[in-house]
């Protein structure tokens, strides 16, 4: 094909999957204007209506690191449109329901979809020129920022005009059209690693990962010094090493760990955790300062559709900022690239502390950290694709983006018990006070602060995505013995 005919198609791939990004995002957040309403429109209480959101996240968990090995055996664009077509069905599920278990197997079906984003950048690494990938990795990497940014007043009008099954409508619709756009504009990679999946990896991996994220997202619900918060720490803690030690010794593993702990592939996956931990900080704090009553003295008393329009140009900054993000990466490396993003979204998380006072300022801190988030999450997938073989770029950035999750959850977890702990008597209620929304704040400057240092010991200047050698790759029937780090695409640091 020739250079002209193959950029328009090259365009075209971009668009649909940077699409598909944002789609999976705008589910995750399309029930947030329901929250509160959930206990009275599924007829539970508030603890049980909390599983709609708890599902999702389990099983994006799950699913993230499996498709993204899948993807890399059996056809990444395969593993896209299973994602795509299980969104659709969770989301009919969700549209044609009004009880509580219907509705958290939809939501459950939903969540498989995160795994869309690390496929999305996998293909593209396989399909794109070397010039041209930065930039679209940068934009699918940015994508689920700008989704959840946009997907905000986009579901509070809906939820504010409509029924609230119409929410679920718009996803499966979106869905479906993203669907039809990979098959018709997607190619599938002739790269595969082939080989057969690890069953047993999957099933240690995904036990450790329910424990760990059930406990950390339900532990106020349940107390954090609980039986059972405490029982699913200690099962996490038990299965993890158990699940590394079968990791290291088959030949074929889910996550291949030998490539996992090289300097900068560990790095950057601990720099996501608390880069996501930031990022989420963000959308817990500021929608509740804009919505919290005058009367509180701090609180600024918009509605739903109101903070979500002050949130909403966050994610439009993303999408324009993530090509500049892409060029700092290819000038001076990924490694500046996501310093830079965590010096922004410190400083931007400082300023949060200072304006607090009014719709332009906290407008003016969203934009700021979503300015470093789009930094930061363009240079995590180049750091990540510079240092693994081509055959398993689907499911190094698979756990890159497992990393991110956590992150999130984590900040969910903590700032939820600071604003829960920190508050001030209104009326009959008791909601977050001042210093409880500066102290959150304070975490999420402290966490970004935290991802520079940790970038800062990420070797060199980090590399652009130049491929690892698929060649590197062991054979598939190599004893185990051999399965060293040469196996794997090389010993050596990058």
């Amino acid at each position: 094909m020739s250079e002209t005919a193959a950029a328009p198609r090259g365009t075209g791939v971009v668009a649909v999957l940077a699409a598909a990004g944002i789609v999976v995002a705008l589910m995750q957040t399309l029930v947030v204007p329901v929250i509160p309403e959930l206990p009275k429109l599924l007829h539970t209480s508030a603890a049980n209506a909390s599983w709609t959101i708890t599902a999702t996240l389990l099983a994006g968990a799950v699913a993230t690191p499996v498709l993204g090995r899948l993807g890399d055996m059996y056809g990444k664009r395969r593993m896209l449109l299973v994602s795509l077509a299980v969104l659709v069905v969770g989301s009919v599920v969700c549209a044609v329901s009004s009880a509580l278990a219907p509705i958290v197997v939809g939501r459950a079906l939903q969540g498989c979809a995160a795994g869309v984003i690390p496929l999305g950048i996998s293909i593209m690494r396989d399909e794109l020129p070397a010039e041209r990938l930065g930039s679209a990795m940068a934009l699918m990497s940015s994508s689920l920022g700008v989704g959840g940014a946009l997907g905000l007043p986009t579901a509070a009008a809906i939820a504010e005009h409509a029924d609230w099954h119409v929410l679920f409508w718009v996803s499966a619709g979106l869905g479906a059209v993203v669907l039809a756009l990979v098959l018709l504009l997607v190619p599938e990679s002739a790269r595969r690693s082939g080989g057969r999946f690890d069953l047993v990896g999957a099933a240690g991996l995904s036990v450790a990962l329910v424990c760990l994220l059930l406990a950390v997202s339900k532990g106020s619900d349940w107390g954090w010094t609980g039986g059972t918060t405490l029982g699913l720490f200690a099962t996490a803690v038990l299965v993890l090493p158990a699940w590394a030690w079968w990791e290291l010794r088959t030949a074929q593993p889910l996550v291949d760990l030998r490539v996992s702990v090289r300097r900068q592939v560990l790095l950057t996956n601990l720099a996501s955790v608390v880069v996501g931990f930031s990022m989420y900080a963000m959308s817990l704090v500021l929608p509740q300062l804009l919505e919290m009553p005058r009367a509180t003295g701090y609180g600024l008393g918009q509605s739903m559709l109101m903070a979500g329009l002050v949130m909403g140009p966050s994610g439009l900054v993303m999408m324009a900022v993530s090509p500049l993000a892409a060029k700092v990466s290819a000038k001076a490396g990924p490694k500046v690239s996501l310093l830079v993003g965590g010096a922004v979204i410190a400083c931007g998380y400082g300023l949060g502390i200072a304006l607090m006072s009014a719709a332009w300022q906290l407008l003016l801190v969203s934009v700021v950290i979503g300015t470093g988030i789009a930094f930061a999450y363009a240079s995590m997938p180049a750091l990540i694709m510079s240092a693994v073989p081509v055959t398993e770029t689907a499911a190094a950035n698979g756990l890159n983006t497992l990393m991110r999750s956590i992150g999130t959850s984590t900040s969910s977890a903590v700032v939820g018990v600071v604003l829960s702990h920190l508050t001030t008597s209104f009326g009959p209620y008791q909601l977050p006070s001042q210093d409880g929304f500066r102290t959150a704040l304070a975490l999420g400057c402290g966490a970004a602060v935290l991802a520079v240092l940790v970038t800062a010991l990420i070797p060199g200047r980090g590399r652009t995505a130049a491929p690892v050698p698929a060649q590197a790759a062991a054979p598939a029937d190599a004893p185990v013995g051999r399965v060293s780090g040469a196996g794997r695409g090389g010993d050596r640091e990058h």
